[in-house]
């Protein structure tokens, strides 16, 4: 199924892109080579210490599949595993992991089907989640046009220089896209709104069990849909048990969802009002500042008000600064000036008061981010194997930046993963 096929909700699909570029056609991930991803650490092992890491090489598996995987090999918990990011199933992917007290050598000798262990180093501490500086790809797309080459090289020349929209992925958004509709309904206090999301609005993208559980919970039938949900959906199952128990009480539904994933929710809603604020700042340029804009240091990850555009603007053009929007909350630094107002008209849009963000369902911090990103290393090449032609993209990412972000401004949104069927989401450098 393609990947941004009208069956399956896209909250990206009408937000603006940068380059006005020919979009190609083409086909990922026909092959799991089809899409390497390899982090990049964001320092080095020490040597020493308790902790063992290890650059770990997965093929068709997700990180948490893998993560089980390899604490039943060595005999840990898997929250005892520490890993900086998460990445693909369907892709090779070169990723670090920690475990403590754990002999290297051990670590080394893992033999697990379609994994493989790289190297091994010691350190101090565990691997937490973000410690990476970031992603290297490598994109194979197929049954596109190869006679286009220097064209797409003169397309990435240009997200170079001005830098990628900083939009976050589809994937931030769930596979039925909804997960920041979710969010916007704990904003605002409409719980049963987020149960209805969460349990129910059965569609074409929802099949099998689930889909039938759905349609019971949208008849009133809590305990038939209780019997219906897969048990690995623990949250929704123990929504659908509270309404069972309580003859439909939305509060009990509501709060038996953990609390983990209602800020999950919302910050998928914080994600998708950041996009709105880019999309209503493409106009104006993403690489140009505007007085009150409160801009990014990509060197040291500070932000700082712009009293003087002009002044700060040749550090703009050399890519030391960008400007950035907002990931609402009680705690989040406001700008000033035309950026202020543009952040206010689109919590209006969405008739969000100001402080939305700071009410019992939905409290969170809130901080900056970049409306932009750098792009390094980026090159395409023309391929070919036993499956045909193909152009081969070749980039780096910073950690939080996705993939589609840039692959949408080179290519149509109907670009598919062929494979098994299912929907396959771009990895995001997390």
């Amino acid at each position: 199924m393609p990947i941004d096929s009208p069956l399956i909700a896209n909250p990206l699909a009408d937000l603006p892109r940068l380059l006005d570029f020919d979009r190609l056609p083409g086909t990922i991930k026909a092959d799991y080579t089809d899409f390497i991803v390899e982090e990049i650490p964001l320092y080095p092992a020490s040597g020493s210490g308790t902790h063992t890491y290890f650059l770990l090489e997965k093929t068709g598996l997700s990180t948490m599949n893998a993560l089980g995987d390899i604490a039943r090999a060595l005999n840990v918990k898997r929250r005892d595993i520490g890993y900086a990011g998460l990445k693909d199933a369907r892709a090779v992917t070169r990723q670090w992991m920690s475990v403590e007290h754990m002999n290297p050598r051990d670590v080394q000798k893992l033999d697990i089907p379609r994994m493989r262990v790289l190297k091994v180093e010691k350190h101090s501490n565990k691997l937490k989640l973000g410690h990476l500086s970031g992603n290297r790809f490598t994109i194979r797309v197929r049954d596109t046009h190869p006679e286009r080459l220097a064209q797409l090289q003169d397309a990435l020349r240009k997200l170079a220089q001005l830098g990628v929209p900083n939009y976050f992925g589809q994937q931030r958004f769930g596979g039925r896209g909804d997960t920041w509709a979710v969010g916007r309904a704990i904003a605002v206090g409409e719980m049963q709104a987020a149960l209805d999301l969460i349990l129910g609005r059965p569609g074409p993208y929802d099949h099998g069990e689930i889909l039938r559980g759905r349609q019971l919970y949208e008849a009133g039938r809590y305990q038939d849909a209780l019997r219906r949900w897969p048990g690995m959906f623990r949250n929704e199952r123990r929504a659908l048990k509270a309404l069972a128990q309580s003859r439909g009480s939305v509060k009990r539904g509501f709060y038996a969802i953990d609390l983990q994933l209602r800020r999950f929710y919302i910050s998928a809603y914080q994600s998708h009002l950041f996009n709105q604020v880019v999309a209503r700042r493409m106009p104006h340029g993403l690489d140009k500042l505007m007085g009150g804009d409160l801009a990014f240091r990509h060197a040291g990850h500070a932000v700082f008000l712009v009293d003087d555009a002009a002044v700060e603007q040749p550090r703009a053009d050399a890519f030391e600064i960008s400007p950035t929007g907002p990931l609402f909350g009680y705690r989040m630094t406001q700008p000033t000036g035309e950026p202020a107002a543009m952040e206010a008209a689109a919590l209006a849009a969405e008739d969000l008061r100001p402080d939305a963000f700071e009410n019992g369902h939905s409290r969170v911090q809130g901080s900056r981010r970049p409306m932009r990103f750098p792009l390094e290393d980026a090159d395409a090449r023309l391929g070919a194997d036993h499956r045909g032609a193909y152009l081969e993209l070749a980039f780096v990412l910073p950690r939080g930046c996705y993939a589609t972000s840039l692959l949408r401004e080179l290519f149509r949104d109907e670009v598919g993963a062929s494979g098994n069927g299912e929907r396959h989401a771009l990895e995001d450098s997390d």
